[in-house]
């Protein structure tokens, strides 16, 4: 039941919800972002803080947003307001607070659906031909210049939100948890077929080797950190909204942290796997990985796919992979607005998703000449602000009592007593860190 005692979808199974979960998670950061990260900070030397990281905050930040979403019941505005409420009987600046995390997640889904639009774009053009109908770096380039021109992704990013909107109107059990259970199984069975076929590729070993071969002076470069930190943080989809949303349709069943060790677990394999397709197939071709984000994924591999063998098979697959990615998390990130809608407005769902939609695809279509910048303001500032807002309240203003029952709900053993000052301090202070250091870097993730 929510706030205003309607009774909520949820998921109908455990499984469902960690889907969900790992579909929000596993996104373009792992895809066009992690492989050159590795690339650049000597692979297997970036591996051990990046996972490090990821245990802090999916042991600390990832349960604390699904039990604080299911204690409460709704999505940041009723969790944030009943944090207030426990604090100060009050729940109306909880409720504004609120507002930030899910202005936030609309803002970083108007974003991704232009990229959506490109994955989709490009997905189709490498069944038809069209995308390989360029030749060389110079016309791959072109080719995406057009495509990410002002009003020059119209049709694609369109029928991307379409298809997105269709399964969030279908409902959470019918529509969210349905589609994850697809997507996210086929996007790990494509991108491990890939793995496989590039590894008996002539020059693969030397791309492998580069990824798994340990160079502890590498550790000593403070950069490798900070990145691996920004890395395992955005990755992980911590921002005070998806995560908390998907929690609030949680059942008192389930184990959190379990679910949240089952995402980070399938997250960080979704980067491991995207890493061991792009840069031992990059060594195929004599190259080295210098490039990452929209020009890494939309410029040279298309190049290197159409020069290498298997190049026109392992394209549709690669980028049809990337679209399921997209799509999952294009979702998680349209929910928290859209549940926000249904909540204070008591509307229904499908009223509430072409509400949501509407506004996301009119902006959507205005910024696709700027989404670059649009998308960094929203990494920079929006995402770790969120998310330490949710922190806050969760583990600074609702009474400890509380937010260890709602933690350790539904497990056999409750988690140790290292679990509290960790989350309360460590998670806390690394999404200050994240803020801080991104924002005078320019980015970290």
């Amino acid at each position: 039941m929510n706030e205003n005692n309607r009774p909520r979808d949820a998921f109908r199974s455990k499984w469902g919800f960690k889907l969900a979960c790992i579909g929000s998670a596993v996104g373009m950061g792992n895809i066009w972002l992690f492989p050159s990260r590795m690339s650049q900070y000597g692979g297997a030397t970036f591996l051990i803080p990046y996972l490090l990281f990821v245990a802090l905050i999916a042991a600390t930040g990832v349960i604390g947003e699904m039990a604080f979403g299911r204690a409460t019941g709704g999505g940041p505005i009723v969790a944030f307001g009943a944090a207030a409420q426990q604090r100060t009987g009050s729940r109306t600046w909880g409720q504004v607070l609120g507002l930030v995390p899910v202005l936030g997640s609309l803002a970083m889904a108007i974003g991704y659906s232009v990229v959506v639009g490109w994955l989709l774009k490009y997905a189709a053009g490498s069944f038809t031909g069209a995308v390989l109908a360029h030749e060389g770096v110079e016309g791959f380039t072109a080719f995406f210049n057009a495509t990410a021109s002002a009003w020059g992704n119209t049709l694609w990013q369109t029928a991307a939100m379409a298809v997105t909107l269709v399964i969030m109107a279908l409902g959470i059990a019918g529509g969210i948890e349905r589609a994850n259970k697809v997507l996210m199984p086929l996007f790990f069975l494509l991108f491990a077929g890939l793995a496989v076929y590039i590894c008996t590729l002539p020059g693969a070993a030397e791309g492998y080797r580069y990824l798994f071969v340990l160079r502890p002076e590498g550790l000593l470069d403070p950069f490798v950190w900070v990145y691996a930190l920004g890395q395992a943080f955005f990755s992980l989809s911590i921002a005070g909204n998806g995560t908390l949303i998907y929690g609030s349709y949680l059942p008192a069943t389930e184990d959190v942290p379990a679910a949240a060790r089952t995402v980070a677990v399938f997250d960080s394999a979704a980067a491991l796997l995207a890493s061991m397709v792009i840069i031992p197939a990059m060594a195929t071709a004599g190259q080295q990985l210098d490039q990452s984000g929209p020009g890494l994924m939309f410029i040279f591999l298309p190049n290197l796919f159409q020069t290498m063998p298997g190049g026109r098979l392992i394209m549709p697959v690669f980028f049809t992979a990337a679209l399921f990615a997209g799509l999952t998390s294009l979702i998680n990130l349209f929910e928290a607005p859209t549940a926000t809608l249904q909540e204070k407005f008591r509307l229904r769902r499908g009223t509430a998703v072409c509400l949501v939609g509407a506004a996301g695809l009119g902006v959507g279509l205005a910024i696709q000449g700027i989404v670059s910048d649009w998308m960094n303001v929203c990494s920079i500032y929006a995402c770790p602000i969120g998310a330490l807002l949710a922190g806050v309240c969760f583990f600074w203003i609702c009474r400890r009592e509380w937010c260890l029952e709602q933690v350790n709900l539904a497990r056999r053993r409750p988690l140790g007593p290292w679990f509290y000052p960790l989350a309360r301090y460590g998670f806390c202070g690394v999404t200050v860190v994240v803020l801080v250091v991104g924002a005078v870097l320019g980015g970290i993730g």
